[in-house]
């Protein structure tokens, strides 16, 4: 019997990191997962999660590859890849479709035709852009809301509200090449803030409504959950080397030291803390007041009961969850990564390298890109209202 493994990679700003987890059957037949290697390596050759040296990107990749190579003890030929930075955007349409059967039974060609008119009412956006996820927001029969899928149910016309998560076609082909330069098969692609929830959001925080908060090195990504839904997935060009930014010219001195500072690993009469935390807290400020500007633009019927969890680089910075409670009105907590003891990674700046190998364990590892798309639309099944 062949083994199951999948390799999630995660290509950010400052570091690659790459993830391979194996599956296993105990002697009860039970599913188990097991980290059986891990890769780390500084990422050069990036702005804002832009390539702007593609050799650079794929050194760092090869360097990250061969010590995952080396713990998990095989070779890692195929891989699934997370997409982020700035490029990601997202957009909504509505599609319908009369019902095709003459006894007014919904069928997933009727569903297929509602999300193909979806995506073409969504079109004229599209250009230069490439669509990695369509995800069904809401669907109605007859102008009445569905509780879960519509298949199988009579009516005479199917309305569907969908997201589509989208990134410049350009960042994707170039991450892409500089993936495939280092000897790796991508399988599939993943938007980053979704790889993230895939593994720090339990269900019921789905259900009743949050957002996940990525504090990245340049960037913060968000997406929101409500019923259980991602209703927004959105990136804002801002994150924590912005606060080493204001640290060092509020101080006058070099980045390095003010990288120090923030950190805590420097204090004193130089460095008075009250002034580090007002600079600190100015900037977290400005993070969660966009990202509260975004929840409020998407007209949301009501709060989010679950509140904020943030995760990323920068979720250890300062008083982070206060800031984020008082600036959003919401319960504010870091994310926790449940992992047993014995893992070989322990914090939530790893979740989406780990979430995309856990999504690569959902399908044949060993499929090509374009068999591998039903596995994709069975995974999304989730989301389904």
């Amino acid at each position: 019997m062949s083994r199951r493994i999948a390799t999630g990679i995660d290509i950010g700003t400052y570091q690659v990191k790459v993830v391979v987890v194996e599956e296993l059957a105990d002697k009860n037949g039970a599913r188990q997962l097991r980290i059986i290697g891990t890769g780390l390596a500084e990422s050069k050759g990036l702005r804002h999660g832009y390539i702007v040296n593609k050799e650079e990107v794929t050194a760092s990749i090869i360097r990250a590859k061969q010590q995952a190579e080396a713990t998990a003890r095989v070779p890692l030929r195929s891989a699934f890849l997370a997409v982020g930075g700035i490029s990601l955007d997202e957009a909504r349409a509505t599609g319908g479709a009369i019902i095709s059967r003459a006894d007014q039974e919904i069928t997933a060609l009727d569903l297929d035709k509602a999300a193909k008119t979806a995506r073409e009412a969504a079109a004229p956006g599209f250009l230069n852009r490439h669509v990695l996820h369509s995800i069904p927001l809401e669907y109605r029969i007859d102008g009445i809301k569905t509780l879960g899928d519509p298949l199988g149910m009579k009516g005479v016309k199917l309305e569907a509200d969908y997201l589509f998560v989208t990134c410049l076609a350009q960042h994707e082909e170039m991450l892409a090449k500089a993936v495939e330069d280092a000897d790796i098969e991508i399988i599939d692609q993943m938007a980053s803030p979704l790889a993230g929830s895939y593994v720090l959001l339990d269900g019921e925080q789905k259900m009743k409504g949050c957002v996940l908060a990525n504090i990245g090195a340049e960037t913060v990504s968000i997406v929101v959950y409500d019923e259980g839904i991602p209703v927004s997935v959105k990136v804002f060009p801002m994150g924590s080397s912005h606060i080493t930014d204001d640290i060092a010219l509020g101080f006058r001195i070099s980045l390095d030291e003010a990288e120090r500072v923030k950190l805590g690993r420097l204090s004193g009469q130089m460095y008075p803390r009250k002034k580090v935390d007002d600079l600190v807290s100015s900037r977290l400020n400005a993070m969660f007041t966009l990202i509260d500007k975004h929840l409020k633009s998407l007209g949301r019927r009501g709060p989010l009961p679950a509140g904020i969890i943030i995760s990323g680089g920068g979720a250890g910075i300062g008083s982070i969850s206060d800031i984020a409670r008082g600036s959003l009105k919401l319960p504010a907590r870091l994310a926790e990564f449940r992992l047993s003891s014995d893992t070989k990674i322990q914090d939530a700046t790893w979740a989406v390298s780990y979430g995309l190998a856990l999504w690569g364990l959902t399908g044949d590892t060993g499929t090509s890109k374009k068999s591998f798309r039903a596995t994709f639309d069975r995974f999304f099944q989730q989301f389904l209202p």
